[in-house]
C-alpha cells in the first residue's frame, strides 16, 4: 500500500515529536539501535565501510556515556531464510575495526543465544546481532518479532533513516514496543532534507536525473509545487524532448509517457517552476567506452544516435542557474557517467555547485546511489553540504511520501 504524500504543515508537525537520546539517561540502559549495515561485501570483506563510518559518531557518544549498545540490521535478501552468505558477521568484525574497539557478534537476533549475549554486555560495550531478515517476521513488520526484539532492550532508537521507507518490524512495529527515538544520523538525514525542501533559503534548484520518468514522476510532481527550477537530465530528459516535438534517435525513452510529461510541465508552469532541458547533447551510435563521440543541438540528432549526456551549452545555462540559486537538491547524474566520455556533463555541474557551496552561496543536498557515486567520481562529495547515505528512502521524501520507519517515532514512543 502506497504511503500518502504529506502537506508540509503536516509533516513539520510530525518531526516536531522527534525525540532524540540526548534527552535521557542512559547509563547502564541497553539500547536497541536499527542501523543500517547493509554494505558492499567482496570475498568475505566489506569494500565500502562508508554507511559504517556514519553510525560510528553516535555509537561512540552512547558507550561513552554508559550505554550497552546492540545494534540490529538486515543483510541482503535471505527473504526469512538463514544464508550463511548473508550473515553480518565480517560486517561486525569490519565496524570493530573502524570502532577500535571490540564489537561482539551474536548468532541471532532474537531468543535465547541473543539474550546470552545481550545480557553479557558490560556498560559501554557493543554488540552486533545476527541479521534481521533471517526470520521472516522481519519483513513482515510481525508484532510478535518485535515484541521478541524488544525483550533484549530498554530504548529503541532508530539510527537508519536508509531504511525508515520499509514498515517492518525492526523499522516500525519495534517503535511501538519501547520508548522510542531518532538517533543523530537519522537526525541529520532528516535535518539536511528539511533544509532543502521544507524550508528553504530561495531561489531553490534540484537536478532529477535516472534513466526512467515512470520512476521518477511522483518525485517530479512534488518538487515541481517546490522549487523554482527543475533541472531535468539523463534518459528520463529525453521523454520530455520527444513531448516537445523533438528526435530522441535510438535513446533511451519513454513515449507513452509523453503525454505524462507534457502534464508536469502544465503543473510546473501553474506553479511558477522553471524545467530546464538540455539544449545541446552528446551523442554515439555505440554505448561502450571510448565510443565515437560528438556534440550536437537537438535538431541534429540522427535516427542511429543515442543522447548519453548533456553538452558544454546545457551545462553552461545550468551553471548559471546554479548561480542564481541559494538551495540545491541534487537527484540522479545527467548522462550515462560511468563510461567514459558521458560523464562531463555530470561532473562539470557537480564542479560547479560544488564550488557555489565551498564559496558559501549554495546549501547543496545530494542523496540516491548513482548520485553519491556520481559526486564521488567527480571528487566533490566532501564539498557539499550534506549527502545523503539513502536511496529509497531518499527518494520517497522527495516524493512527499510519510516514511514508516519516521513516523513511528513521532507516534510510536511509549
Amino acid at each position: 500500500v502506497p504511503w500518502p504524500a504529506l502537506r508540509d504543515n503536516d509533516r513539520m508537525m510530525q518531526l516536531s515529536n522527534l525525540k532524540t537520546t540526548d534527552e535521557i539517561e542512559v547509563t547502564g540502559k541497553t539500547l536497541l539501535v536499527r542501523a543500517d549495515l547493509n554494505v558492499p561485501v567482496q570475498d568475505g570483506r566489506v569494500s565500502d565501510a562508508t554507511r559504517l563510518e556514519r553510525i560510528i559518531p553516535g555509537i561512540k557518544d552512547w558507550t561513552e556515556r554508559g550505554a550497552r549498545v546492540v545494534l540490529l540490521s538486515h543483510f541482503g535478501r535471505p527473504k526469512g531464510q538463514v544464508r550463511p552468505e548473508m550473515s553480518l558477521r565480517p560486517i561486525a568484525g569490519k565496524f570493530g575495526e573502524l570502532l577500535g574497539r571490540e564489537v561482539v557478534f551474536g548468532e541471532n537476533c532474537v531468543g535465547p543465544v541473543a539474550r546470552q549475549v545481550v545480557d553479557a554486555l558490560e556498560d559501554g560495550t557493543v554488540c552486533v546481532l545476527e541479521n534481521l531478515r533471517f526470520h521472516a517476521g522481519e519483513e513482515a513488520n510481525d508484532r510478535t518479532f518485535a515484541k521478541d526484539l524488544a525483550a533484549l532492550g530498554d530504548f529503541y532508537v532508530n539510527d537508519a533513516f536508509s531504511a525508515a521507507h520499509r514498515a517492518h518490524a525492526s523499522t516500525e512495529a519495534l517503535a511501538f514496543q519501547l520508548p522510542a527515538f531518532a538517533g543523530p544520523l537519522m537526525m541529520e538525514e532528516i535535518s539536511a532534507l528539511q533544509q532543502a525542501l521544507e524550508a528553504p533559503e530561495r531561489p531553490v534548484a534540484a537536478v532529477v536525473g535516472g534513466a526512467k520518468v515512470s520512476t521518477k514522476i511522483p518525485v517530479l510532481s512534488n518538487l515541481v509545487g517546490k522549487v523554482d527550477y527543475l533541472i531535468i537530465g539523463g534518459g528520463m530528459a529525453n521523454t520530455f524532448l520527444l513531448a516537445d516535438g523533438f528526435s530522441v534517435g535510438a535513446s533511451l525513452a519513454e513515449p507513452d509517457l509523453v503525454d505524462e510529461a507534457r502534464n508536469i510541465r502544465e503543473a510546473a508552469e501553474k506553479a511558477g517552476c522553471d524545467i530546464a532541458l538540455p539544449s545541446d547533447v552528446v551523442v554515439a551510435t555505440e554505448f561502450k567506452a571510448g565510443a565515437d563521440a560528438r556534440t550536437v543541438g537537438l535538431a541534429d540528432v540522427g535516427d542511429d544516435d543515442m543522447i548519453l549526456d548533456v553538452g558544454t551549452e546545457t551545462v553552461e545555462r545550468l551553471s548559471e542557474i546554479l548561480t542564481e540559486c541559494k538551495t540545491l537538491l541534487w537527484n540522479g547524474p545527467l548522462g550515462a557517467f560511468e563510461i567514459e566520455p558521458f560523464g562531463e556533463g555530470t561532473f562539470m555541474l557537480a564542479n560547479k555547485a560544488a564550488e557555489l557551496t565551498k564559496a558559501g552561496r549554495l546549501v547543496s543536498v545530494a542523496g540516491g546511489g548513482d548520485t553519491v557515486a556520481a559526486l564521488n567520481a567527480a571528487g566533490v562529495a566532501d564539498d557539499y553540504t550534506y549527502v545523503s547515505s539513502a536511496g529509497g528512502a531518499f527518494l520517497e521524501w522527495l516524493e512527499g511520501k510519510e516514511l514508516p520507519g519516521v513516523a513511528a517515532l513521532t507516534r510510536g514512543s511509549v
